[in-house]
């Protein structure tokens, strides 16, 4: 495994019981550096404890990528829509309702599809100029994920009160989670109040993250979910380097420091709330 790796981060110390990363890109890139090939990259994970992904595609080509990635690999299931910043894009292009009707075909032909996102708002990268094409997307993407039953994927950048807004307008669906939670506890506890699982990230273990490990201790153990993003929000003590599905045992560890709860069963509640938010479990 150590020559797979070639130069990353070296494997951490097994989980004592299989956790599952529900959100990673295994087909994207950071910076000059290729991903790991599919199976490489399972086979590593797996060897520390995280058994199962959730690979997300935003965009058309991640989508299709994502979905049949799902078919032909028993550890996967796959999410797919439209990153709230490719909204606008398609939207000038004057092709955001077609590119709208792929992703519910590819939602609705295969129930290794297990979720509609990652979909949302996002006023960081987007200005003022584009957020009511995103809010348009949104919109249609839970509508969607309603229609399917299958689980939404909010993405949410700083932009928690209007996310909080259209979920209030048109109606949560039954399981939705909030990938890499970046509010605080009070944002927490207003989107647990909603149905939300909260999934936390490698951003969980930074120096600057207060207000976000203060949300993780008032989540309830039975909406606690962890994720990767790889190749991005790598954790301490590799942050700044690409991020795979291998090292969220680093993330789960300082989780399990920071509420007080004993490593396995934060754990076994991690695998048991990420197939009650996904709609049961896959793979072996």
């Amino acid at each position: 495994m150590s020559a797979v790796l070639d130069g990353r981060p070296g494997l951490p110390e097994p989980l004592p019981h299989p956790v599952v990363d529900n959100h990673c890109h295994l087909d994207v890139a950071r910076g000059d550096e290729a991903p790991l090939a599919v199976a490489d990259a399972l086979a590593a994970a797996a060897e520390v404890g995280v058994t199962r992904i959730v690979q997300v595609g935003c965009d058309l080509p991640g989508a299709r990528w994502a979905a049949a990635t799902a078919e032909t690999h028993d550890q996967v299931v796959a999410a797919v829509a439209l990153h709230p910043n490719e909204a606008p894009l398609l939207s000038r292009q004057g092709r955001l309702a077609e590119a709208l009707a792929e992703v519910r075909r590819l939602a609705a032909g295969s129930d290794r599809v297990r979720a509609v996102g990652e979909t949302g708002l996002d006023h960081f990268r987007t200005g003022p100029e584009g957020r009511a094409v995103q809010e348009e997307s949104f919109r249609a993407h839970v509508a969607m994920s309603k229609e399917l039953d299958r689980t939404l994927v909010i993405h949410d950048r700083d932009a928690h009160d209007d996310v909080l807004r259209v979920l209030d307008d048109v109606g949560a669906p039954e399981r939705w989670v909030m990938h890499c939670f970046s509010g605080d506890a009070a944002f927490a506890r207003a989107c647990l109040d909603r149905g939300a699982h909260l999934s936390f990230a490698g951003t969980v273990t930074f120096k600057n993250a207060d207000p976000l490990r203060e949300a993780l201790r008032v989540t309830p153990l039975d909406r606690v979910l962890v994720e990767t993003d790889a190749p991005y929000l790598t954790p301490v003590p590799h942050r700044g380097r690409t991020n795979a599905s291998y090292l969220v045992p680093l993330t789960v560890r300082a989780m399990a420091e920071i509420t007080g709860v004993p490593l396995r069963e934060l754990c076994e509640a991690v695998e048991s709330n990420t197939f009650a938010a996904f709609g049961g479990a896959w793979g072996a």
